[in-house]
Parts: structure tokens; sequence; C-alpha cells
């Protein structure tokens, strides 16, 4: 059989499952307002070309489906992996942790997004709140943001006095290397971008009303404060870049290629394989002739309006 002819299932679902997606893409884009059309077209014009939306689709199934098998080295293994993902405000975290968890098992990877902290979690030592969602044995936990809000957010913004901070870096690398000597690998992410790009992107979340949810109060501050954001990652990188659990730098000004370049380093980060799996075989439907189904009334059923 030639290869050709054995890569062929494989080929057909790639094809199937980038139909589907170009789809759901195509849905997305219909269902924006018309308000966000010219800005979407100011936002392409100051960009560079970016990838070829087939081939973009194309890629990230063929990582989506590696991360599958990663899922399942992981759950086999009992391994237990955990991401953080950091960077300023629009910078691209939420969309690559939604393609990486789009296709994967909800009971195996997860996705934590801590809301602020309540007074009785301030009173506590800072890490506790954050020890609860670390990862099981086979299990893999994504941060959209982390305890680094401490060095971030919270020292910018002045939620944290400048002795807590200072506790706070010397803290963490003995709190990651304990992680890491617990048997949790852990990998690090700072997606950054430039001061002109998230200019546009906070302006496009502004005129679209499908996308204002996405704006705080916080991030509206993060643009008068670049420079003060700008210093606390100089720091952070200079004294939490410890051998154990490096930082990793994703650029981010264009979506599709940080979204790829990211899923892409985190598989070469885990040495995973093809697990042994039984067959699955569907069983056949017992048939009881004397059961008779029920009639359920029309208005328990959602009416069919499309």
């Amino acid at each position: 059989m030639t290869e050709a002819k054995q890569n062929s299932p494989a080929r057909d679902w790639l094809e199937a499952e980038l139909a589907d997606t170009l789809d759901e893409g195509y849905e997305l884009e219909m269902s924006e307002p018309a308000l966000s059309l010219e800005i979407a077209r100011i936002y392409k014009n100051a960009h560079p070309p970016s990838m070829d939306r087939l081939q973009y689709f194309r890629d990230l199934i063929t990582l989506q489906s590696e991360l599958i098998k990663l899922q399942s080295w992981v759950a086999y293994t009992r391994k237990k992996l955990v991401v953080v993902f950091e960077g300023r405000d629009s910078a691209g975290k939420g969309g690559v942790i939604k393609r990486i968890t789009q296709r994967l098992n909800p009971r195996i990877c997860r996705v934590v997004a801590l809301p602020a902290p309540t007074e009785r979690e301030k009173s506590q030592w800072y890490f506790q709140r954050y020890v609860p969602h670390l990862p099981a044995g086979g299990e893999i936990v994504l941060f959209d943001r982390s305890w680094y809000n401490r060095s971030g957010v919270e020292r910018v913004m002045g939620f944290a006095e400048p002795d807590q901070v200072e506790e706070f870096f010397r803290d963490v690398p003995e709190f990651e290397r304990m992680l890491v000597r617990s048997g949790i690998t852990l990998v690090k992410y700072w997606f950054s971008i430039t001061d002109e790009e998230q200019q546009m992107r906070f302006q496009m979340r502004i005129h679209d009303p499908m996308k204002q949810w996405k704006l705080s109060p916080m991030d509206l501050q993060s643009r008068v404060r670049w420079e003060q954001y700008t210093k606390a990652k100089e720091e952070t990188f200079a004294r939490t870049n410890i051998p154990e659990a490096p930082w990793f730098i994703v650029e981010g000004n264009d979506k599709k290629r940080a979204r790829l370049n990211c899923i892409d380093h985190l598989l070469k980060q885990m040495p995973y394989e093809e697990v042994p799996y039984e067959e699955i075989t569907l069983p056949d439907r017992v048939f009881n002739p004397e059961y008779e189904r029920q009639v359920l009334p029309r208005e328990l059923y959602v009416p069919q309006k499309y």
C-alpha cells in the first residue's frame, strides 16, 4: 500500500475539519456589526499581509491534532502540566487559550482565570488562592493571568505595597521550584505587542458592541501607564526567569502567527508520544419488543424557529 493511501483517512479528516472551521470563521465574521467594518479596514491597512486564511486553518488544525495526542499522553502517563499566559491587555492571550482548548477534553485541560481577590483572600498567603487550581496527575491547567498579577497590574495600579512586591519577587522563584520538584511541568508565556497595536485593538473593542465587554477600567488605565507596565515587565523577567521555569516571549502583533507559534512551541516542551488505546467498537442497541416509546407534550420542545 502506498504512503498516500495510508495517509488518506488522516487527510480526509483534516479536510473535513478544515471545512467546518472555515464555516465557523465565516459565521463569526458575518455576525459582527457593520459598525466594526471600517475599524477592521483600518486595522488591515495598518498591518503587513497576514497569513492566508486557508493555510492558517490548515496549520491550526494540524497543531490541534497534536494537542489531542499531548492530552492523551498526559492522561496516560499521569503527567502534570501548568501553562501561564501573561502579557499586556489585548495582547492575544485569550485567543491562543481558546485555540488550545477548542478540541480538548475540559476534564483534562481546564482554564483558570481568577477574579480580583476577596478581602479574605487578601489576608492569605499570596500564592494560596492559586494552589487549589494546580493540576493533579493527568491534568493540564492553563492560567489566563496568574500569580504574576502581583508584579504587574497590582504593582502598577497601586493594589500592592512596595514591600509586598519585593516579598513576591523573593518568594516566586522558590514557589515555582517547588512546583517543578512536585512533578509539575511549568511553562510561562509573555505575549508582547507594540504600543500602536494595543491602541488599535482597544479602538476596535470600543467601536464594536460585540467586543466592548473585553474592555475594563483596568484595560483603559493600562494605556495611560504603558511605561510603568514596561518597567514592571522588565523587572519581572530579570528576577523570575529561572532555569526551572524560564519565560518565553510570543510576538503577538500578528494574531494568527502568534497562535501557531505558541502552540507549536508548547508542543515541543513536552516529550509526548502516541499512547496505546483500545479499539472502540459501537455495541448493538438492546431492542425490547414490549417497550413503547412515550409521546412527549409539544410544549417541552424548543420551537423550530430556524
